[in-house]
């Protein structure tokens, strides 16, 4: 295939010498003067001949030698690392920054599941904690929060309507240290989930249970005379009953 050459001018370009690259007679320089024949002479634009099979090696280098095509972010950034590693993994917020976290409220985040809660609730610290309004929640992801999180104090699981008596059963004990527990308007819960949680939630002061229709009066004072230390519990409407026991 024939040579084919460009002429390529590049502005606020003033030298005394014209480099050359590509075919010609040879490697060396014009200089100013002695341009060949029919090509533009000295001016303010720099014309640098070169052939096409080495447009994107040779005139691209020289053309970057005199300032034109900056280097490219990415370049500046790898030259300047030296000998990092080239493909370093991105860099972003961490939860190991986040693990002496102690309070955390998700209250009403619909789109958390089971299997995000176990593995984003991993803080051992975590003293208070909400996941009112959570209509994915189910037993095994209570069950799940139970073991990441073994210190909480407080803990609000309002309208969470899939817990149940079996999630209860194996959360419970997970939590000793628990004083302030909201269950209200959690359907399916029944009264021996107020014997499980006042077996093993020895330190629980204040307990709310208002609209859990599975749960009556006489369950909430069983529960009373397992923890007498307890100081209230809301039972609006448990059993047609519209009261608040304080004790």
């Amino acid at each position: 295939m024939q040579d084919v050459q460009l002429w390529v001018a590049c502005r606020s370009c003033r030298a005394s010498t014209w480099p050359r690259a590509g075919t010609g007679p040879g490697p060396g320089l014009y200089a100013r003067g002695s341009i060949p024949a029919g090509l533009p002479q000295p001016g303010p634009l720099l014309f640098i001949e070169v052939s096409v099979g080495v447009f994107k090696g040779k005139l691209r280098r020289n053309l970057r030698s005199k300032g034109f095509f900056p280097q490219s972010r990415p370049e500046l950034e790898h030259q300047a690392s030296g000998t990092k590693d080239a493909c370093p993994e991105p860099q972003g917020p961490s939860l190991l920054t986040l693990r002496a976290l102690q309070e955390l409220d998700l209250t009403a985040c619909s789109k958390l599941t089971d299997a995000s809660l176990a593995k984003v609730l991993q803080f051992l610290q975590l003293r208070q904690l909400s996941l009112s309004l959570l209509p994915e929640l189910t037993d095994n992801g209570l069950v799940a929060v139970a073991r990441g999180c073994p210190s909480l104090e407080h803990l609000a699981l309002s309208h969470c309507s899939r817990l149940s008596d079996k999630g209860w059963a194996q959360a419970a004990s997970s939590w000793p240290r628990l004083q302030h527990l909201n269950l209200s308007s959690c359907s399916q819960l029944i009264e021996q989930t107020l014997d499980a949680i006042g077996q093993a939630c020895r330190q629980l002061r204040v307990l709310d249970v208002a609209t859990c229709p599975g749960i009556n009066m006489a369950a909430v004072r069983r529960f009373q005379a397992q923890l007498p230390q307890v100081s209230c519990v809301q039972s609006r409407f448990v059993g047609g009953a519209d009261l608040t026991l304080t004790l």
